[in-house]
């Protein structure tokens, strides 16, 4: 590790969180770890194409293909990176919901963990210092999720439930995709079709999206092996559905480790004459981490991410404020994301 920054490093430092509580992430709460410009250049890199070589990854950053794996290796083991197969919800007949909950004093923990055990739960955030809790959940067909039995749950106070109608960003948070060049993003990248119509899964579909969604890196010999499939059908499948845009690879990456410490979750009321440009230009804000339309009293919900609260408020004044057809904006903060895209 260095012993000295140098410029366009971070260094971000704090107290890991407890081991009896593995999957509680608080924005910020990280081992000291330095990211250099090797760091975010595989960070980059795996977001661009989450299952290249690191060779190929190498050869771009013009590094050893030895440093390469010893820098992803050491990201893995602080918990501060993973790769993940997060499959188009559209493309494989399921809906996504939005879920707001309001928690008594002391509640969110039950409330938080009873969901980030779920398996058609992703992004189980903490927000207002454990006061509410938001998630989205996967629901195959147009059926309302089953939430009966936390709505009974004496900790929860309220519970929002709104249809999630269309992801209004790239998921190409500036944060984490601004330090490859265009000519090195290109020698990454892979081929894609156009195809946007629904698919029906295959029996391997059903055992090989779980599969990479906890590890989007395991190699086809180890998928093949557990699954219980020959190599060649796995990875002929795998690179089907990446080649049909059904399945794409996310990087899980805290923004505090990037320098953006400050998260919160905005709420946007939005006249509906003004919902697709209000989210064509947030898409182009460098503060939002993402952005959805969703149904309910507030048309937009997106996550905004900076360097610290003052950079939060002249985002909100500023930017926010300034865009026409907003009417209305409710913030809180996010405090500690339990569950990401992936699952536990």
């Amino acid at each position: 590790m260095a012993a000295s920054l140098r410029p366009g490093d971070v260094r971000v430092t704090g107290i890991s969180p407890p081991r009896r509580n593995p999957t509680l992430s608080y924005p910020g709460a990280v081992d000291s770890v330095t990211l250099d410009a090797v760091d975010r250049g595989l960070l980059h890199a795996l977001q661009v194409d989450g299952r290249a070589p690191f060779s190929r990854i190498a050869e771009v950053l013009d590094v050893a293909d030895r440093t390469v794996a010893r820098r992803f290796a050491r990201l893995r083991a602080h918990g501060l990176a993973r790769v993940t197969g997060v499959p188009d919800s559209g493309r494989i007949g399921y809906a996504e919901w939005f879920l707001r909950i309001r928690v008594r004093p002391g509640g969110v923990a039950a409330v938080a963990g009873e969901l980030a055990r779920r398996p058609d739960t992703a992004w189980v955030i903490v927000l207002s210092g454990g006061s509410e809790v938001t998630a989205i959940l996967r629901v195959d067909g147009e059926q309302p999720p089953s939430v009966a039995s936390l709505s009974r749950a004496p900790q929860v106070v309220s519970l929002d439930t709104q249809r999630l109608l269309r992801h209004l960003t790239d998921r190409q948070w500036p944060g984490r995709t601004s330090a490859l060049t265009p000519d090195q993003i290109l020698a990454l990248s892979t081929p894609r079709s156009e195809e946007s119509g629904r698919i029906a899964l295959t029996d391997l579909d059903r055992r090989l999206l779980p599969a990479l969604a906890r590890d989007g890196r395991t190699d086809y010999q180890h998928l093949a092996r557990g699954l219980g499939w020959s190599d060649s059908a796995v990875r002929r499948r795998l690179e089907e559905l990446r080649r049909n845009r059904v399945l794409r690879f996310d990087v899980e990456v805290d923004a505090a480790v990037l320098g953006y410490p400050v998260q919160a979750a905005l709420w946007l009321d939005v006249s509906p004459a003004h919902l697709l440009a209000v989210g064509r230009a947030l898409a182009t804000h460098p503060e939002i981490a993402h952005a959805c339309a969703t149904t309910g009293p507030h048309s937009i919900v997106a996550v905004a991410v900076c360097r610290d609260s003052e950079g939060l408020f002249g985002y909100l004044t500023e930017r926010i404020g300034a865009i026409d057809g907003v009417r209305h904006v409710e913030t809180a903060p996010i405090t500690s994301i339990v569950k990401r895209a992936a699952p536990l």
